[in-house]
């Protein structure tokens, strides 16, 4: 090899390495550190108000169900809304952070195995996911007063499906997602989220609680996942936009089976164990700074 080209190329690895170990630095500031674990209260409200409002759906007391997105719009004309919406815009910024910090720096320590790189892809969409949210969240504090009220995923199958190898996308995306939804059972058996706790600064109970409210909501999200992302398998089979459904349409679907309103109030218990494990993992999740727990 060139000896000029050979030390270029030592300078340029060493200013990768440089640059990253920066960014690591940057990311795992105590600000951000505490801004993240305030996400995790953030996401534990969302799901809490998603939970609260299939129940209703369950006992008959409202008329749909809703996602994260929806859930936000039951409080837009509340005379506390701006406020509320205000406090979960400022935890959704490093929760998005910690989306791709987690997908990036792997602080949860999940490897780099094919099974790992899965799960590390979907912090990354978490990232993404919550960015997304994080964006109508200011536009409705900005004055669109609509931005919480449409079904995002039907509105981007739309645009995906009327690209060139649409359907090939949106089909990827849906087997994905029930990928994901079926993770979500494996890792409620397994409790592979139990690793990502700091065991040592928590009491038996507490951990044993954790881990049990834990694997309520991971079978309850992986109900909601599956079926939303066989919405959006079957979307791309049939070309058809209107067949992508988030959440709040998976309940509606779940009501239609036998036994359908007992379904709906457990899958809704288990969002609200989600809920509450969320704020465990707000006070005693493993940060960038930490160390993490070996299997």
């Amino acid at each position: 090899m060139n000896p000029m080209a050979s030390r270029t190329q030592k300078r340029t690895r060493r200013a990768v390495r440089k640059a990253g170990r920066e960014a690591k630095d940057a990311v795992s500031n105590p600000i951000l550190e505490f801004g993240e674990r305030y996400g995790y209260v953030v996401r534990g409200f969302l799901y809490g108000a998603m939970g609260v409002i299939a129940l209703l759906l369950a006992l008959g007391r409202v008329s749909h169900a809703a996602d994260q997105k929806g859930a936000l719009h039951y409080f837009v004309n509340n005379s506390l809304g701006s406020l509320i919406l205000g406090l979960v815009a400022v935890g959704l910024v490093p929760y998005s952070v910690w989306g791709f910090v987690r997908a990036v720096y792997d602080p949860l320590g999940r490897g780099k195995e094919p099974p790992a790189l899965v799960a590390r892809l979907g912090f990354l969409w978490s990232g993404l996911a919550y960015a997304a949210l994080l964006l109508a969240v200011v536009q409705v504090l900005l004055g669109a007063r609509d931005a919480l009220e449409h079904d995002s995923v039907e509105g981007i199958v739309g645009r995906v499906l009327a690209e060139p190898m649409g359907r090939v996308a949106t089909g990827v995306a849906g087997v994905v997602a029930i990928a994901a939804g079926l993770g979500q059972f494996v890792d409620a058996w397994r409790a592979g989220f139990a690793r990502d706790l700091k065991k040592g600064a928590m009491t038996k109970e507490e951990y044993a609680t954790a881990i049990f409210l834990g694997r309520m909501g991971m079978v309850s999200r992986g109900v909601i996942f599956t079926m939303t992302g066989w919405f959006i398998l079957s979307a791309a089979w049939l070309d058809e936009p209107s067949r992508a459904r988030g959440f709040g349409a998976a309940f509606d679907a779940l009501l239609k089976e036998p036994f359908g309103h007992f379904l709906v109030f457990l899958v809704g218990l288990g969002l609200m164990a989600l809920a509450v494990h969320s704020f465990a993992y707000a006070r005693w999740v493993r940060t960038l700074s930490e160390k993490p727990r070996r299997k």
